[in-house]
């Protein structure tokens, strides 16, 4: 006995990814449909051994399934998340239209999976940003330990964070670089990506922040502590698949490295790779692919006196946005729905 599944967006990279993860950690699924825009009506996607045509997103009956993994952009969602919702069919937000709303449950599976039973209020579950979703994974187990404060992180985030169109101009751009007449400007970005880095991810706010910086800060205290303090800067950088972050955090109690590195190594959905010598880190192409959240150059903080640095690398098409929406499926199978 399995779960009737819905996969909206399955044509895109994320939907895509959730197709193969979900059939990767053997998800049991009695029935699967993939729903697209028309435009990408009859594509064909994979879904393990088994090829699926999408179907038809607009006029979908959702009445008889009972999990929805949504990969749309925000306006899709709000059109056709509470559609789905209404017919009894529990939907898993991707977009962060649902992510700041106080009755719908912001999940990362490792970090608070008590708040599933919040579902209830709207049938709906947000997943969170992919850079919020690594990071929170790497404070929890800390913060359990010593009590975070403040943490101060700078990102540097893949283009497959901005989608296909994102991945398609860092490659055009740096083809242009090396042949002659193929040159192209920057359209999904703000400046040249190929070698190059951008300080901009997402629209300015008037403080100064932009909307990828605030929404780690409010994701963070919504999903872990609303007491810990967040200051972040979000970095475009020229990888096609990854996010990496530095991560600086510092606690109200003393924390020490070793034992810091030994809590970490413990954590769910954590992998620890920290050797102080050439090549004892992980990097975006090494987690490509991978479930886990990667760690590295864990060290004290000087400068303070309770602090950790640290370096985390995720797959952000993965944990930060696929991955963590089917755990969320499995955690509400194990939990609620209990048809697994």
């Amino acid at each position: 006995m399995g779960y009737n599944i819905v996969v909206v967006g399955a044509t895109g990279n994320v939907g895509r990814e959730m197709l193969n993860i979900l059939a990767e950690r053997e998800f049991p699924v009695a029935k699967i449909a993939a729903l697209a825009s028309r435009r990408s009506l009859g594509t064909e996607c994979s879904f393990g051994d088994k090829t699926l045509t999408t179907q038809d997103l607009d006029g979908f009956d959702f009445t008889g399934w009972d999990i929805a993994l949504f990969a749309v952009g925000s306006e899709a969602t709000k059109k056709y998340a509470p559609i789905a919702a209404k017919a009894g069919c529990v939907v898993i937000d991707n977009s962060s239209l649902y992510r700041y709303d106080p009755l719908v449950p912001l999940i990362v599976p490792e970090v608070n999976p008590d708040a599933i039973e919040q579902y209830k209020n709207k049938n709906i579950i947000a997943n969170p940003n992919c850079s919020t979703a690594q990071m929170v994974v790497a404070l929890k187990p800390l913060h359990d330990r010593a009590r975070i404060k403040r943490v101060v992180v700078s990102t540097y985030q893949s283009v497959s964070g901005a989608g296909k169109e994102g991945m398609d101009e860092l490659w055009l751009q740096t083809k242009g670089i090396y042949v002659p007449g193929q040159e192209y400007e920057s359209k999904k970005f703000t400046k040249q990506i190929a070698f190059n880095v951008i300080p901009h991810i997402d629209v300015f706010l008037e403080d100064g922040q932009t909307k990828e910086e605030w929404k780690m800060v409010a994701e963070t205290k919504k999903i872990v502590d609303p007491k810990i303090k967040v200051t972040a800067t979000c970095v475009r950088v020229p990888v096609f698949v990854g996010h990496s972050e530095a991560i600086n955090i510092e606690f109200e109690d003393h924390l020490d490295e070793a034992e810091a590195r030994d809590i970490l190594r413990e954590a769910p959905g954590i992998m620890v790779v920290d050797k102080r010598e050439d090549g004892g880190y992980v990097t975006p192409t090494e987690c490509v692919g991978e479930f886990a959240t990667y760690i590295s150059r864990i060290r004290q903080d000087p400068t303070i006196d309770n602090g950790i640095n640290l370096w985390c690398v995720s797959d952000n098409l993965r944990k930060g946005a696929a991955l963590n929406a089917v755990q969320i499926a499995e955690l509400l199978g194990r939990r609620v729905l209990k048809k697994g």
